[in-house]
């Protein structure tokens, strides 16, 4: 069959031509607006690539690893709200992306994940790379197709898009036979979108009475707090929480995934709560009559210890938009279900200020006298220091993407988020290996943005082999590695809750990252003084491509304040500053 242009421009003049699934599958991504996407190729979907190599409009850029691509496209979607889109073979391939699922699954990224299958003809009999990725992902997905009828390929693809981007957002997938990706139809994009049992809350017409009774609720209370979540982000809902807290009065905590919903240099912003939180977040939450959480799931690290939390709090109310999370973990007193966008856009034409100047006096004065701190040292080179200093070069406007462990930890508290979207970070599931390629993707949606991604020396190492596309590509990601030759999160938690008993954590044979980055092909850097810091950092913000650059760090540091697991929020571990 000869090949056809299947530019989306002038697709509607061969509406009627006859083509394969493949053909079906790329025109399909195309009109779905997809700019980019992530995958690495193998045996079941080559006939999909086989489409790719004659299409000028399909960009797609090949990763060295498919868990790579699915951290990609998952930072692509986080930054920039847009559908993220990976591809992988049957097998091996599909498996690889499972982390990478659950991970968005987790934090509710929109993802079309796109896997090759066996030929329907060799299903079930144990074929060369089969593997029953449907049922694996089941659990982690927001939904799963598996196209056994090429005539069904276009309505799939139209409806995955639409799945994974309503309502709660999430991942699905779209499994697809060799077979199938050549079987030819007449194409015909789908327009008609009929899906049975699934009506999600949108942004039209919340429930007004939940809403009223929250804003009664406030009026009555004399120590209320805000704890906004990812889902502020993700229903592009920051200016709308802005104006309720600048006509409320209400002080505000943003959770891990809520970081730049509201803006960190805000008088009634106390930073993050939780197992890593402010003192001043922590003891407000615990102090509070009313709380009000915006699109945050009461996830473990938030609450810590369930039944000791909030034990002031004479109502809880819980803004979500999927209704499952409504007294999932903590009782609820008023559910206001729907898009966060939709309800505060309502709740602020009945806002009004309250009087809480005793309680927001309470709250400035713990802000004043328990900041986050560390103890300098003129000799050698402290993470939160690393972290001050990036946060002033960038003035907060870089997007930041984060691996998983303390690193993770400094740059939620030291780094001071203005915007949403900014900070890239594996939340619920705390996948290592995230944070690179994350910032990869968040690159490739925000091309005119600085990127600053953020890794620890165990993290870095999990997808280290991404390096090959920021070079080729000239992606120019400037990636920095927090370096303490340890795994750092685990051996704080052995050296505190186990007796420090350390097990398993030494990194001190990992390479040398410099090298590793000029094997790449990308200019590194090293610094392991304040001085050296600050000369080297200044100099990688310049050069207009990739560049890494290695912070050697003590391995003594640790996070603090820390709730210890069991215990509630107002018992924190304040460090060195007990």
């Amino acid at each position: 069959m000869e090949k056809v242009s299947i530019s989306s421009h002038h697709s509607h003049q061969h509406s009627q031509e006859c083509v394969t699934g493949s053909e079906v599958l790329l025109r399909g991504l195309l009109l779905e607006g997809v700019e980019c996407v992530f995958g690495y190729p193998g045996g079941n979907v080559l006939y999909i690539y086989d489409a790719m190599a004659g299409n000028p409009d399909f960009k797609h850029i090949l990763t060295r690893h498919e868990q790579g691509a699915i951290h990609a496209a998952d930072g692509y979607a986080r930054s920039t709200g847009k559908v993220g889109v990976c591809i992988a073979t049957s097998g091996p391939g599909a498996t690889n992306l499972i982390t990478g699922i659950a991970t968005a699954y987790m934090d509710s990224v929109p993802l079309v994940v796109i896997t090759g299958n066996v030929p329907t003809t060799a299903m079930g009999t144990d074929a060369f790379q089969e593997a029953d990725i449907v049922s694996m992902t089941m659990s982690i997905t927001k939904h799963s197709y598996l196209v056994l009828d090429v005539q069904d390929l276009p309505r799939i693809i139209r409806e995955a898009f639409h799945i994974a981007n309503t309502g709660r957002k999430g991942p699905v997938l779209i499994d697809i036979p060799k077979d199938v990706s050549n079987h030819t139809m007449l194409f015909q994009p789908s327009t008609d979108m009929n899906l049975r049992g699934y009506n999600p809350a949108t942004s039209q017409n919340p429930d007004q009475t939940e809403i009223d009774q929250l804003i009664v609720a406030i009026a009555q209370s004399e120590r209320p707090i805000i704890i906004a979540g990812g889902g502020v982000v993700y229903s592009n809902a920051s200016n709308e929480l802005l104006e309720f807290v600048n006509k409320t009065k209400i002080p505000v905590t943003t959770t891990l995934l809520g970081l730049g919903g509201f803006p960190s240099a805000h008088d009634l912003w106390l930073g993050m709560p939780g197992h890593h939180g402010t003192y001043t977040a922590n003891m407000a939450i615990q102090n509070a009559d009313l709380i009000i959480s915006m699109g945050s799931r009461f996830d473990d690290r938030v609450t810590m210890k369930v039944d000791g939390f909030a034990p002031c709090a004479k109502q809880i109310a819980h803004i979500d938009i999927d209704p499952a999370e409504i007294g999932k973990n903590i009782k609820t007193d008023i559910a206001c279900i729907g898009d966060i966008k939709a309800v505060l856009t309502y709740a602020n034409t009945k806002a009004v200020p309250s009087q809480f100047t005793k309680w927001v006096h309470k709250i400035q004065e713990n802000k004043s006298m328990y900041p986050l701190r560390y103890k300098d040292s003129e000799t050698e080179l402290k993470p939160q220091f690393v972290l001050e200093m990036i946060h002033e070069t960038t003035q907060g406007e870089a997007i930041i993407t984060t691996d998983v462990g303390q690193h993770q930890m400094w740059a939620a508290q030291f780094y001071k988020f203005k915007h949403p979207r900014s900070l890239i970070t594996s939340g619920g599931l705390g996948t290592m290996g995230f944070g690179f390629p994350s910032a990869i993707g968040a690159q490739i949606g925000n091309p005119d943005r600085l990127v600053v991604s953020i890794n620890g020396d165990g993290g870095m190492q999990m997808c280290a082999q991404e390096m090959a596309i920021c070079a080729i590509h000239q992606i120019p990601v400037k990636i920095v590695v927090i370096n303490n030759q340890v795994l750092g999160m685990v051996k704080q938690q052995q050296e505190i809750m186990y007796e420090k008993r350390y097990s398993q954590i030494d990194l001190a044979g990992s390479p040398n990252f410099v090298k590793l980055a000029e094997a790449y092909g990308i200019k590194g850097f090293r610094a392991s003084n304040k001085a050296e810091a600050s000369l080297i950092w200044q100099e990688a913000l310049k050069i207009p491509g990739p560049v890494l650059v290695e912070f050697v760090i003590p391995k003594e540091e640790n996070v603090y304040p820390m709730v210890l697991a069991g215990t509630t929020l107002d018992q924190m571990i304040m460090g060195d500053f007990e």
